[in-house]
């Protein structure tokens, strides 16, 4: 087990960084004073682009390739990570793992491929548990860890059942987590986000006005969600003053369909 000192800088690590989400929990963790490694699919290009930011903000950072869909690229992974927190902060831990990197899949049940359930079983569950697990070594005694579900857990809508059923598994998942690490300090909790205005899904919420619409009408706050809502939720959950939350799924969704 891994403790870390009140004098060394919180560090964070998000997988799916880059863009969307993970971009604004790194810069609103950024904004909090805590340092960031976080991980990007393919494009090096937006990766650094956010490193940039969060060096403006006065933080460190390091951005590293991860496709969390290949669980054998994982133990690399994680030794990449040591290495970060070893010559990037002379340290051997961090203190908050955000698993949000993911995939969309809309397909209704009945024509659902085998393949297509078999990826997003490969992204958002077994990815979810194994980065979970292999970087558990190096999570500090007393840290955190956020896994990120979906409204779509709570609420259905046709062509959402694969992905559905497994941000549900995540959520099982962060109740055992919470009580196998509670031993540890390591609190664990689920954020579960409503329908947000990113390219996620094709762009489907922030570019079909129709889709804006009709969702914005089912929730209580008259809106879709936006990056920050969801980056400053996480950071929240992250902070000190959340240190008596664990085993919880939190929905931030600006209430829709209560």
């Amino acid at each position: 087990m891994n403790n870390s000192t009140t004098s060394a800088p919180r560090i964070a690590v998000i997988t799916g960084g880059s863009r969307g989400l993970g971009r604004s929990m790194a810069l609103h963790l950024a904004d909090r004073g805590v340092d960031v490694i976080f991980t990007y699919a393919t494009n090096a290009a937006a990766a650094r682009a956010v490193a940039g930011e969060i060096e403006a903000k006065g933080r460190k950072v390091i951005a590293l390739p991860l496709d969390v869909g290949q669980s054998d690229t994982f133990p690399a992974f994680a030794d990449a990570v040591r290495a970060a927190l070893r010559t990037g902060w002379q340290r051997e831990s961090f203190d908050y793992l955000v698993n949000n990197a993911g995939t969309s899949l809309h397909a209704p049940f009945a024509t659902t491929t085998e393949a297509q359930f078999d990826e997003v079983y490969r992204v958002h569950l077994k990815g979810t548990f194994f980065v979970t697990q292999r970087l558990l070594p190096l999570v500090a005694d007393g840290g955190r860890i956020v896994n990120i579900s979906s409204g779509l857990a709570r609420f259905s809508f046709p062509g959402s059942s694969a992905y559905a059923a497994m941000k549900g598994a995540v959520e099982v998942l962060t109740r055992y987590l919470a009580l196998e690490l509670g031993t540890r300090g390591i609190t664990v909790n689920t954020i579960a986000p409503g329908a947000i205005e990113t390219d996620f899904s094709g762009g489907m919420v922030r570019d079909n006005k129709q889709v804006n619409a009709q969702i914005a009408d089912r929730t209580a706050l008259g809106r879709v969600g936006l990056p920050d809502d969801v980056g400053a939720a996480t950071a929240l959950l992250l902070s000190p003053d959340s240190r008596w939350i664990t085993g919880q799924r939190i929905e931030v969704s600006g209430g829709c369909l209560l």
